[in-house]
């Protein structure tokens, strides 16, 4: 009897012979290939998802006869984990990428049969090429199926770090980012290739656009999220490569979402707008070359052999080199003069766009350059923190003032009405703002007053705009008006929204932050601020899979009245022999209370380190309402009958 582990393993080769007959199908001479497109893609589909569903069983089962699970999962771990357990490392990780690759081209196929029957078909071909190239990195480095000869007993266990319900959720959030700008990539090349890119293409790119930034928005989120809690930095971000290597695709997407815009309702932008969709997934495959390469050790990434760094390498010059060298040879053919005034808001999103762009830019210098350095000459240097508060920061307060003056701007040359009235108010707002926050804050510094300004001026701005078009002082009309708007705008509000509370908590977290690091004993009182934190007592206990040293702190008020009950803790995970810190987080909209237990013995003492963070979960409830303005934009259009 075959197992299924093998039937897994079939199931992936026979899905990569049916993508090189995907990918070669417009230089066929058949009939129907648009159809034929659509059949190959979804069984491709429908074998990918059995081969994941088989090494997923594996994992669930505990089959230790396969290398991956032996390595990366153990019989005593809590279920939710085995099945992360098996995205949790490069190979598993890589077969979900191409679950999400084929998801997409599945989807794609079932739904684009109003769309001429050429563009289909080329389409489906370049997605097709692209997962080959996946499958092929799979098979031939990255084999999820390998047997053992001689099974353990048990295995070694999933990472500790990993075994987290945030882990559980950010790489299959932030792969259907990365992974969806691969179908405006198919799209952007499919049109180049077929020479139309219109408003039609525009209308019909842009739900996959809007659809893969939300997914990246929600991944990139979650993963800061699990950062901060679980981690024990006490922070949100800290530029760390592989951080990066999300947030450039995001800043490129966040550019093609716009631009595309352009396209849709005007027709202009074609040829950069194309660029952009290449460069968007190009970035998430830099991405994934930096995991995946071993160019570097972060807690994020699968640092593997080189001829793993050398595969995705090839698939990555193969994506980015055959692209540009077709735009460069049909791109010139798209572009055209635009008949749009400076005050416009197609030259809003221009403008828009070069900002972005220059921030790609700029994380792209900050996180390559020292490797390149290393490379060249030996040296090791770290960009961090410094160079993009300098750099980063500043170019994407640009964008922020944008983000007012767009809106209230029209298509092709003017102002809507009362569009003075918005900007003077928030310029006043911002300008009141400013001179509260001085008054108000000792030792604030420059970029904090800037930021603070920058946040009214987007806050008041936003709420003038609305004002404007729901005339909020006339409550007879509200409720007509508010289910007329379309969801489009109420997307664009809530993205802006989400922008405006997320730089509400990072402000918050940045000026008004309060930290100390002590050794203490049971007994001890530490203040800090306006509270004070009793060290009561050191535990032991036992949990699932790991013991447990917790410090058990009563969080107070300076008087004495008790607030909460923290309990951060060391862990150690016999299976794998390693440490964790869980820090132990009060959470409220006003701020955290955050406090992690360090090394320390009952006769030394306890090394911790207390924080209060105001109003930082506002960060990642700003991301959510980023993300839920881009599926409301997208539901807005899914009424919209699709035409070519």
């Amino acid at each position: 009897m075959i197992a299924i582990i093998e039937l897994g393993h079939l199931a992936l080769i026979i899905a990569a012979a049916l993508s090189f007959a995907q990918a070669l199908l417009p230089i066929l001479s058949l009939s129907g290939k648009a159809q034929i497109a659509r059949i190959l893609q979804t069984s491709c589909m429908g074998l990918v998802f059995f081969s994941f569903g088989a090494l997923v069983h594996a994992f669930i089962s505990s089959d230790f006869s396969v290398a991956l699970v032996a390595q990366h999962s153990h019989s005593l771990k809590p279920l939710i984990y085995k099945i992360s357990g098996s995205w949790g490392n490069h190979e598993g990780s890589l077969l979900l990428w191409i679950v999400i690759l084929v998801l997409f081209g599945g989807i794609f196929a079932q739904t684009s049969k109003a769309l001429p029957a050429r563009f289909v078909t080329l389409t489906l071909s370049v997605q097709g090429t692209v997962t080959l190239g996946f499958l092929a990195f799979s098979l031939l480095t990255s084999n999820p199926f390998e047997r053992l000869v001689d099974p353990p007993l048990d295995g070694r266990g999933l990472n500790p770090v990993l075994q987290d319900v945030g882990l559980a959720l950010h790489p299959p959030m932030l792969y259907l980012g990365y992974v969806g700008l691969s179908l405006a990539f198919s799209l952007a090349v499919a049109g180049l290739i077929d020479g139309r890119v219109d408003k039609a293409w525009g209308r019909w790119t842009r739900p996959w656009v809007l659809a893969a930034w939300s997914a990246l928005t929600i991944g990139i989120a979650l993963g800061s999220w699990w950062a901060y809690y679980e981690l024990g930095w006490g922070g949100w971000w800290f530029w760390d490569p592989v951080e990066n290597a999300s947030l450039m695709p995001w800043l490129a997407a966040t550019a093609l979402m716009h631009s595309v815009l352009v396209v849709e309702k005007r027709g202009q932008l074609r040829s950069w707008t194309i660029l952009l969709a290449i460069l968007s997934f190009s970035l998430s495959l830099v991405g994934t070359f930096i995991v995946r390469s071993g160019l570097l050790t972060s807690v994020h990434s699968f640092a593997s052999d080189p001829s793993r760094g050398v595969f995705i390498l090839g698939i990555l010059l193969f994506a980015i080199g055959i692209p540009l060298l077709l735009f460069a040879w049909r791109g010139p053919q798209l572009a055209q003069s635009s008949d749009a005034a400076l005050a416009s808001r197609d030259t809003a999103l221009v403008v828009n766009n070069m900002i972005l762009v220059v921030a790609t830019a700029i994380v792209l210098i900050g996180t390559f350059y020292p490797l390149g350095l290393e490379l060249v000459s030996g040296a090791r240097i770290t960009v961090g923190p410094p160079y993009f508060d300098a750099t980063f920061n500043p170019v994407m307060a640009l964008a922020l003032i944008g983000m007012v003056i767009g809106p209230v701007l029209m298509w092709r040359g003017g102002s809507l009405p009362k569009a003075r009235q918005t900007l003077i108010i928030a310029g006043i707002s911002a300008i009141i703002v400013i001179v509260l926050s001085v008054m108000l804050i000792t030792d604030i510094s420059a970029a904090g007053i800037a930021g603070i300004g920058l946040l009214g001026w987007l806050a008041f701005g936003m709420a003038a705009d609305m004002q404007r078009q729901l005339k909020f002082h006339q409550p007879t009309q509200l409720s007509k008006r508010l289910t007329t708007l379309g969801l489009p705008i109420w997307g664009v509000w809530l993205g802006h929204l989400g922008m405006a509370v997320f730089l509400a908590g990072a402000l918050g977290d940045g000026i008004a932050r309060s930290e100390a690091t002590i050794r203490a004993m049971p007994g001890d009182v530490i203040t800090l601020q306006d509270r004070q934190y009793r060290f009561e007592a050191i535990e032991n206990n036992l949990g699932p899979n790991y013991q447990t040293v917790t410090a058990r702190l009563a969080l107070e008020t300076l008087d004495g009245s008790d607030i909460a009950i923290l309990k951060p803790e060391k862990r150690f995970y016999p299976a794998e022999g390693q440490t964790t810190t869980e820090a132990a987080i009060r959470p409220t909209l006003s701020g955290d209370d955050y406090a992690v237990l360090g090394d320390g013995d009952a006769t030394q003492g306890y090394t911790l380190r207390l924080y209060h963070k105001p109003l930082i979960s506002w960060i990642w409830g700003g991301a959510g309402l980023m993300a839920v303005g881009g599926i409301f934009a997208l539901a807005g259009r899914s009424r919209r009958k699709l035409v070519s």
